[in-house]
């Protein structure tokens, strides 16, 4: 099902000037504006002979230094052990959060439980004598897990090698406890002022409070939208109306691409948007709709595909394919990916409230086959992702 009109967000109040909105430190801006380090590389990139920008982790999962006058430096702070709590305020609603770990132990017991009663077979007989008598114990049908409810198991995709033992995982880049660490890349993704790291079992995710200030995003864009790809996301929403965005890219007149939620016909719905034209209007947009499937706080596996030699976009939920639609090229906007917004005639909108974690990137786009393997846990050791972070 397609939608191919933008419905109404929720902008957000632009700061005033020296006030630490929409997350950046107080005082005067830089002189290259969003926070980042001055200099002519435009959206704070570095050019030669200048500082790297403080964004980006180097290839040992560091985060960058920078010399004392520079606009931005990270805090000290020791290095992140396994997976010690992080240091910091406590979450708002972070006990409304799901247990992801807890429910993947169950389906993942539910699944070997499956597998048993499928080598068994749809019914075993078992000869029983007693007293010359014969009886039969019947293993009958529905005894297996809900597939469709079953959530997926920690094996979900390939993990690179340092983060296939709890211990050994970090979510962050080692001393700085706000650049999430990219698992496959060296992408580190920011954190706004309200979008938190919290515990997720032994592992992480990060919370948002539904304000402007929660958001996250990268240093430079990550997805190349003139070629295919695959982004996804485990998403928990707790917000009962308005725009949700989960990720985006690009932050200038508009998005290039936003998943998330938004309302249609009059109720929330799960949906994958793109922009075709760069004056960013609703008639050169392209929408993907997941309507009438629950989302309220509900754990839920998003995926969206764009594949360029189809020109086609697509939206599976929970592994199953909600709709697809034939679009022009996507438009490529200037700017880095986001978490937690989008924007829309250069205002953000859609502030993140509820959770998000095991966010990948995919440099193909994914089949129908591949998004139901990858819910089940079955999509084998390739593709991998091209960048990854918050991985459980």
């Amino acid at each position: 099902m397609t939608d191919g009109t933008n419905p109404p967000s929720s902008p957000q109040p632009e700061p005033a000037h020296g006030s630490g909105g929409y997350g950046f430190p107080p005082g005067p801006p830089a002189q290259s504006g969003y926070g980042y380090p001055s200099g002519d590389g435009g959206y704070g990139y570095p050019q030669s002979g200048q500082q790297p920008n403080p964004y980006q982790q180097d290839a040992q999962g560091q985060a960058w230094q920078q010399d004392a006058g520079q606009p931005w430096q990270p805090a000290p702070g020791p290095a992140q052990p396994g997976f010690t709590r992080l240091a910091g305020p406590e979450i708002a609603g972070a006990s409304e959060q799901p247990d992801w770990e807890a429910m993947a132990d169950r389906s993942e017991a539910a699944r070997r439980k499956k597998k048993r009663w499928t080598l068994i077979g749809g019914v075993t007989a078992v000869a029983l004598l007693a007293g010359g008598g014969t009886f039969f114990l019947l293993a009958g049908d529905g005894e297996g897990p809900d597939g469709g409810n079953a959530q997926p198991s920690q094996s979900a995709s390939p993990e690179p090698e340092d983060s296939k033992s709890p211990a050994a995982y970090t979510a962050t880049v080692a001393g700085d406890d706000t650049l999430l660490r990219d698992s496959y890349g060296s992408m580190g993704i920011r954190l706004g002022p309200d979008l938190k790291l919290g515990p997720l079992g032994k592992r992480f995710q990060v919370v948002g409070r539904g304000n402007g200030n929660s958001w996250a995003q990268s240093a430079e864009p990550v997805v190349d939208v003139t070629k295919s790809f695959t982004i996804t996301a485990r998403a928990y929403s707790s917000a009962t109306k308005g725009s949700r965005i989960v990720m985006s890219q690009g932050d200038g007149e508009s998005f290039s691409f936003e998943l998330g939620v938004n309302e249609v016909n009059g109720k929330q719905a799960w949906i994958f948007r793109v922009q075709t034209g760069d004056k960013g209007a609703a008639a050169t947009t392209r929408t993907v709709t997941a309507e009438g499937v629950p989302l309220f706080k509900k754990a839920t596996l998003l995926m969206a595909t764009y594949d360029a030699e189809k020109k086609n976009i697509a939206l599976y939920v929970d592994g199953k394919k909600a709709g697809e639609t034939e679009v022009p090229p996507i438009w490529q906007a200037p700017g880095p990916l986001q978490l937690g917004r989008s924007k829309h005639h250069n205002i953000w909108t859609g502030p993140w409230q509820g959770a998000l974690h095991n966010i990948k990137v995919y440099n193909a786009a994914f089949s129908a086959e591949q998004a139901a393997a990858y819910k089940e846990g079955k999509l084998g050791p390739a593709p991998k992702p091209t960048h990854a972070w918050l991985l459980t």
